[in-house]
């Protein structure tokens, strides 16, 4: 139980603090920027995997669930109650920001500044990328995983930066559903369901891939220095 609170609260403070900012950017007049925004999105992402990870692994992502049960790193008997918990989390925060801005229209949420098609490619190679650095963060070495917090942060920040007035930078289903679901606004959401999970089962494959070739390249390399034995 203590894991599905922790997916709880992460989620929820990701959301309030990521939509939150969007919100209070527009009720201020552009007092927080763009830029305050990805900052706010990659600083909440960094304080919860710290605070949370070592309790719930610090998903707070259904797309991450997923793709961490595609790669049989996560029990598929763990990612309903999973993506049930980040959902809850996502929706309590987003009707935490409903009750304290009622006339935001969208609280938050992510529609294509251009065509779906165009947000969908962006929303697919941007978990794709975030997810194949979660991976080679999580499962590296000792030293990769104390900076994982720093690494994961950093790359939502980055394209929240740069994606982020184009498609809303989401990566995360949860992310979307929310404000979505709370403002009404169902609009082009199949998109922010769908192009994160694949980007994110996309980038599990890779991954399989080019660790699956590293250790064999290892493995042929110890057999090359192996020394031959000439009087057998």
């Amino acid at each position: 139980m203590h894991k599905y609170i922790a997916e709880v609260l992460g989620t929820f403070a990701i959301i309030f603090c990521g939509t939150g900012a969007i919100i209070i950017n527009q009720e201020s007049h552009g007092a927080i920027t763009h830029v305050g925004i990805a900052i706010t999105f990659g600083l909440i992402v960094t304080s919860m995997i710290y605070a949370l990870g070592t309790i719930s692994g610090a998903h707070f992502n259904p797309a991450v669930s997923i793709a961490f049960t595609v790669a049989r790193k996560f029990p598929a008997r763990e990612l309903l109650p999973y993506i049930v918990s980040q959902a809850i989390g996502a929706i309590l925060a987003s009707a935490v920001l409903r009750y304290l801005f009622p006339a935001n229209e969208l609280l938050g949420g992510t529609m294509p500044a251009g065509t779906e098609a165009q947000s969908f490619i962006l929303e697919f190679i941007l978990t794709y990328f975030l997810m194949l650095v979660i991976m080679n963060v999580a499962y590296g070495s000792k030293e990769q995983g104390l900076f994982a917090g720093l690494a994961i942060g950093g790359v939502v920040l980055l394209e929240a930066m740069f994606a982020g007035p184009i498609c809303g930078a989401s990566m995360n289903p949860a992310r979307s559903l929310s404000p979505a679901l709370v403002s009404g606004h169902l609009e082009h959401l199949w998109l922010y369901l769908v192009a994160p999970t694949l980007g994110a089962v996309g980038a599990v494959l890779t991954w399989k891939y080019l660790t699956t070739s590293v250790q064999t390249a290892a493995v042929s390399a110890a057999e090359v220095a192996e020394p031959v034995n000439i009087t057998a």
